[in-house]
C-alpha cells in the first residue's frame, strides 16, 4: 500500500470515527449502509479536482477514469451482494441506452470477494460498461465528500473535466432521474 492510500484510508477511519460510523453498527443484516437516494448535485464552482481513479477491471485489465474525461461519465457503485442493486440495474442500463454517447459509464464493484459473481451480475442485467473490481472498497475514498466509504449502491456523475457534478446516495429513482441529470451535466449544469 503506498503512503498516499495509507493517508486515505487513515483520513477515511478518522472521519468515520468523528461521525461515529465505527462499524456497521445499525445495518441489520446487511453489512452496508443504504442511503435515501436523495439527488445532490454540485455547483460548478464547488466541484474542485477531477476524481483520479485508477484500478483494474473485472478481468484485471487497466482502467482509469482519466481516459473516459470530455464527456459526462456516470460512476455507479453496486456489489452482486446487494439488493438494492440488483433492483437499480434495470433503470441503469435502461438510461446508458437512451444516453447513447452522451455518456461514459463505468462501474465501482464493491466488495464482491471474486470477480465471478461480479461478471455473473453484469450478464444477467446486460451491463456492457467496465467496472473497476474493489474487493476491499478501497475505489469509493476516491470520491470524499461526495459518496462514503459504505454507499453501495450510489451514482456519481462526473462532469467532462472529471470532477463530481452530481450524486445519489442509495438507489437510482428512474431511468427519467438519472437521465435528465446527466443531460443537465453535459449542458454545464
Amino acid at each position: 500500500m503506498t503512503d498516499a492510500r495509507r493517508l486515505l484510508v487513515a483520513a477515511a477511519v478518522l472521519l468515520l470515527t468523528a461521525t461515529g460510523c465505527t462499524s456497521l453498527q445499525g445495518t441489520g443484516d446487511k453489512g452496508y449502509v443504504s442511503g435515501d437516494g436523495a439527488i445532490r448535485q454540485i455547483d460548478v464552482a464547488d466541484r474542485g479536482d477531477a476524481v483520479g481513479l485508477t484500478g483494474q477491471d473485472l478481468d484485471g485489465r487497466p482502467l482509469s477514469l482519466a481516459s473516459m474525461r470530455g464527456k459526462p461519465t456516470v460512476v455507479t457503485v453496486w456489489g452482486s451482494w446487494c439488493a438494492d442493486c440488483h433492483r437499480e440495474s434495470p433503470a441503469v442500463v435502461a438510461a446508458a441506452k437512451e444516453l447513447g454517447s452522451t455518456a461514459h459509464f463505468v462501474g465501482i464493484d464493491s466488495r464482491d470477494p471474486g470477480t465471478a459473481q461480479a461478471k455473473a451480475f453484469q450478464t444477467r442485467y446486460g451491463i456492457t460498461w467496465p467496472s473497476f473490481y474493489s474487493p476491499g472498497g478501497e475505489a469509493l475514498l476516491s470520491f470524499p465528500g461526495v459518496i462514503t466509504p459504505n454507499s453501495v449502491p450510489s451514482t456519481v456523475v462526473l462532469d467532462a473535466a472529471g470532477r463530481p457534478a452530481a450524486a445519489i446516495n442509495g438507489s437510482v429513482p428512474s431511468t427519467r432521474t438519472l437521465v435528465q441529470m446527466v443531460r443537465q451535466v453535459a449542458q454545464g449544469g
